[in-house]
């Protein structure tokens, strides 16, 4: 993924939060707009609600400035202007020059002499097949826009139209007691409202069906014991909520049958006129929770299926390099050679998917052993030599002699090793040199790869760490993101830690600890 489409995902992710923090109109469509201009750096974006043919509500953003309009200035929008002619034709429209287009009403800042030409995007908000609004995005450039900007807007009006429908049942909520009545009742998601101690004052029909607590138990009852929460977790947040931000929060529910439900919990502060309290709105997460678990099994059974057909191979493969006549065509058998590196390569993706998916499981590591090192490192090294050769680069082995053994899973530690220098013979330059050092440091052995590549970017560091997460530039090789999620894992499951230290255009060193196996007497086990 790059750069464009990681920030395009997080402003849309971003809105999308927005969207679902705050019901109410005025906030949610300044907060959309903000977000909008400034993530295209747009110069100005109006967003106008309508109810049927009429404009009910507006709100405009002038260089990250919210500016009053009245609702009568909205309509005359709609009567002429580009806005006018995409509400009536349903259809969203980008000018990439206003000053060339006859849809475009001229403003006096158009003018050649002051802003001149601009760029725009007008897209219909729709919510249920309805036009509920008219989203406009002006650039003070022309020909700024393209065809991403205009599917971006849509996606953001599309949102936008859902949160302007929740927005108004809000507003019918305010505006009439016995609609919200009903409304709060019927939500298909369990609310409660609590003081701003968390102790419940009121609970729909959702929540008493979700809790299996009469509504007169569940008064009185704390939202933190119910989820589990620690008692300070709102005075953690009281911040947050003062600024009128909702906190997010996954949880376990406990039920009135012990039973726990997985929960996504979304708390603001909301005004009463008798005070201010807290709404908790609780949605049911374990069908999520359920197809996550499902997706891991398929991925679990799909591994285990490409290892038997993967095996094979490799097994046929090898009989032919023994049957191989050594007089036969060198060609031949170097074709045969790369054949059965790869299949290698393959067979140790698919390991370290299932030891994956087994660690995060958390299952223990049944398969250790008591694991000379040299050899289980020079068997690492002689895996990747033939690239490092055909890079022209240098792989130095430094390892402390008399090294004492290790109780590992040799297997699993040594495609740890294999990662750490396959990832270093992709970083590093041609002829560039790389160098595995084992010693031992107090009652550890530590592994260190060291490599004079580009070096990883301070804010980084962690980051490369967590499942298919990638360095994002174009000098950085392509990867799936989880050989380095995978070497965490191993290594912390041998009761071990791992860790990177680098600097730009000098190189990086990465370097994993394991214990030193105790005799019974408690000591560690001597040099041999």
């Amino acid at each position: 993924m790059d750069e464009t489409s990681r920030t395009t995902l997080e402003l849309l992710y971003n809105i999308s939060r927005e969207l679902t923090s705050d019901l109410d109109l005025r906030t949610v469509l300044s907060r959309v707009l903000m977000l909008s201009s400034r993530h295209v750096g747009a110069e100005r974006a109006s967003i106008i609600v309508l109810d049927g043919n009429q404009a009910v509500e507006g709100a405009l953003i002038v260089n990250d400035l919210l500016l009053e309009r009245s609702v009568e200035h909205w309509n005359n929008v709609l009567q002429d202007g580009l806005a006018g002619w995409v509400f009536r034709n349903r259809q969203a429209v980008m000018l990439s020059d206003t000053s060339q287009d006859e849809r475009w009403a001229q403003r006096p800042d158009d003018a050649v002499s002051r802003t001149g030409a601009k760029s725009a995007i007008c897209v219909p908000v729709m919510a249920r097949e309805q036009v509920v609004g008219i989203l406009t995005i002006v650039h003070p450039r022309p020909h700024f826009f393209n065809q991403e900007h205009l599917a971006l807007v849509q996606s953001i009006a599309d949102q936008a139209g859902i949160a302007i429908y929740n927005a108004r049942l809000y507003d019918s909520l305010q505006a009439v007691t016995r609609r919200y009545r009903e409304l709060f009742d019927d939500s298909i998601d369990p609310i409660c409202i609590t003081g701003l101690n968390g102790q419940i004052l009121e609970s729909n029909r959702q929540a008493i069906a979700l809790t299996g607590y009469p509504a007169e138990v569940l008064v009185g009852k704390t939202m933190q014991e119910l989820l589990k929460l620690p008692a300070e977790w709102l005075k953690d947040h009281v911040e947050t909520l003062g600024a009128g931000q909702t906190l997010h929060q996954e949880a376990l529910l406990w039920t009135a049958s012990l039973s726990t439900v997985p929960v996504e919990v979304h708390v603001r502060k909301v005004a009463f006129p008798n005070g201010d309290v807290l709404q908790w709105i609780l949605q049911d997460i374990t069908e999520r929770k359920q197809l996550d678990a499902l997706r891991d099994d398929l991925m679990a059974m799909v591994y285990h299926d490409l290892r038997s057909p993967l095996s094979n191979i490799i097994s046929s493969l090898e009989m032919l390099n023994m049957l191989l006549p050594v007089s036969d065509d060198e060609n031949l058998r170097a074709l045969l050679s790369i054949a059965i590196r790869s299949t290698g390569r393959m067979q140790r993706l698919i390991n370290t998917l299932l030891d994956i998916y087994r660690l995060e499981a958390g299952q223990p590591i049944t398969s250790r052993a008591m694991t000379e090192i040299a050899p289980l490192v020079y068997e690492a090294v002689d895996t990747i030599l033939p690239v490092a050769e055909n890079k022209g680069q240098q792989v130095d082995v430094q390892i402390e002699p008399n090294l004492p053994p290790l109780n590992i899973d040799a297997d699993m530690i040594r495609r740890v090793l294999i990662n750490l220098l396959d990832n270093a013979t992709k970083y590093t330059l041609f002829k560039g040199k790389i160098t595995l050092s084992v010693y031992r440091k107090g009652e550890r052995v530590e592994f260190a790869v060291r490599d004079n590549g580009p070096g990883i970017p301070p804010d980084a560091l962690e980051v490369i760490f967590d499942k298919f997460a990638r360095l994002q530039s174009e000098r950085f090789p392509k990867g799936i993101g989880l050989g380095l999620a995978f070497c965490r894992l191993a290594v912390r499951s041998h009761g071990g830690e791992i860790w990177v230290e680098s600097k730009l255009n000098e190189g990086s060193c990465f370097t994993f600890a394991l214990p030193i196996p105790q005799t019974e007497d408690g000591l560690s086990m001597k040099n041999n």
